[in-house]
């Protein structure tokens, strides 16, 4: 015989895999669906285990790629600081030695190394051993790339210029790119997001088949810590579970951030934030025209970025401050804290450059509670938030993603016909299983996944593709059945 035998009752919690725990599936030519052990027949848990089982197979399947290359580029991405004080160490580090010279002659030497440059902001260093980055807009660079030139803070000595993609120097930028979007622009984006979309789906779906689980002191020990006396297909499925376990808060948390800053979906959820009042503020530079830059037409100069620099210090800013400069008539200077690791400090200020005085102060305490989660959410995705700790959990996520993703892979090809002949692969859930499934249940759940396929439409198109593929497969091989009866 080619069937596979059937699957002894073992606890199945794959949150975010390539392939999940299956059930036994044909009977002769015809799939039937079948009601997992210890679901409690003709309840709805019972009725759902078996669709839970055969989305997260083919899910898994078909997104477990995208997920894998993710999770690479991914875990390459948490050793970029590290990364970037080897190889810029000259640009960013600097001896101390005296008092440093001011703002305004760092940033003249920096004009005069880029003279076709128009400037951006100036970063100022939070330590006596940091370099001032200054950032130029440049003809010729990519979108999105800026040029920064880093002066030695005690001598104004250019110390050399980098192609920087907003505070990434070159080589964190390529990693960021990579992840993003394999350099493939725009269009490469869409992996990225597919993952995203996909992976909370994997994890909850995970979640409610160990849930759905049935409950002793033997069995949760099983479900928490991989079984080191299981052989074969239940050692690889008990690990699988395990670790996707563990790891399940993090993974989701990385698909939500992730989802943030995507293509089309971060777009949905920028307008759902915005709706609900969770935008990220910002200081108005806006006041009467006065001045804008060095000195206006009628003669009248501005105080300079050394005293916005000190207006905002005594605002109470402290730590890395990035100011802007003011780009017209009738702007101000912005200073901005740029500390992202705990404690976050984003507080800013606009200065009048005329008078010196702070005319608008933002407080990070005083964002909205939307507008914090996705700072410190955003933070902790990139690594930020807690520093070298933050690198090592994402790492170890990663890691665990990549293997929960292999055993998936190989429990499907253990699970394929040891006995037929030619090449083939394990056999998926049985079709159908959404029939058993009361209607009260199964029509909200319809309208909820329609739902989220509109916010976050590389979630719902491959879902709605998928649904019309199964659906034709399934009637194409009921003909064929019928036909050979």
């Amino acid at each position: 015989m080619s069937e596979s035998p059937p699957l002894p009752d073992t606890p199945v919690t794959p949150p975010s895999s390539a392939a999940a725990e299956v059930v036994p599936l044909r009977s002769g030519d015809v799939t039937k669906p079948v009601t997992a052990t210890g679901a409690g027949s003709g309840t709805t848990r019972a009725s759902l285990r078996p669709l839970l089982l055969r989305l997260h197979f083919y899910a898994g399947v078909v997104v477990g790629p995208f997920l894998l290359v993710a999770a690479v580029t991914g875990l390459a991405y948490t050793a970029a600081p590290q990364i970037e004080s080897v190889l810029y160490e000259h640009e960013l580090k600097v001896t101390p030695r005296g008092s440093a010279e001011p703002l305004a002659e760092q940033v003249a030497a920096a004009e005069r190394a880029v003279p076709d440059g128009t400037l951006l902001s100036v970063t100022k260093g939070a330590g006596p051993t940091d370099s001032t980055r200054v950032t130029f807009g440049k003809d010729g660079l990519a979108e999105g790339y800026t040029l920064t030139a880093f002066v030695d803070p005690y001598d104004h000595e250019v110390l050399g210029t980098l192609e920087t993609f907003g505070q990434w120097l070159p080589a964190r930028a390529w990693l960021d790119d990579l992840h993003r979007n394999l350099h493939l622009g725009e269009f490469g984006r869409n992996y990225s997001e597919l993952a995203a979309s996909w992976l909370w789906v994997e994890v909850l779906g995970g979640l409610a088949l160990w849930a759905g689980t049935p409950r002793n002191r033997q069995r949760l020990r099983r479900l928490m810590v991989p079984d080191g006396g299981a052989k074969g297909r239940r050692r690889t499925m008990s690990w699988h579970g395990a670790v996707g376990l563990w790891a399940s808060v993090g993974l989701l948390g990385l698909s939500a951030t992730g989802l943030t800053w995507s293509g089309h979906a971060g777009a949905s959820i920028g307008e759902v934030q915005d709706a609900l009042g969770g935008s990220t503020p910002a200081v108005s530079t806006a006041f009467p025209a006065v001045g804008s830059g060095k000195e206006d037409a009628g003669g009248t100069r501005d105080v300079g970025i050394d005293a916005a620099v000190a207006a905002a210090q005594d605002a109470g800013l402290r730590g890395v401050l990035v100011v802007t400069p003011p780009s017209e008539a009738g702007t101000a200077y912005v200073v901005k804290e740029n500390t992202r690791s705990w404690p976050v400090r984003q507080d800013s200020v606009a200065v009048a450059p005329a008078t010196g005085e702070v005319t608008q102060t933002l407080r990070f305490d005083d964002f909205p509670v939307l507008a914090k989660l996705t700072s410190w959410g955003i933070n902790a995705h990139m690594g930020l938030l807690f520093g070298l700790v933050n690198q090592i959990v994402l790492a170890l996520l990663a890691i665990g993603l990549i293997a929960m993703i292999l055993w998936g892979y190989r429990m499907w090809w253990l699970r394929r016909p040891t006995r037929s002949e030619g090449f083939a692969l394990g056999r998926a859930p049985a079709r159908g299983a959404w029939r058993r499934i009361p209607g009260r249940v199964l029509a909200p759940a319809l309208v909820l996944a329609a739902v989220i396929g509109y916010y976050l439409p590389l979630f719902g198109l491959p879902l709605l593709v998928f649904l019309v593929v199964d659906v034709t497969v399934g009637v194409v091989r009921r003909r064929g059945t019928g036909a050979g009866a």
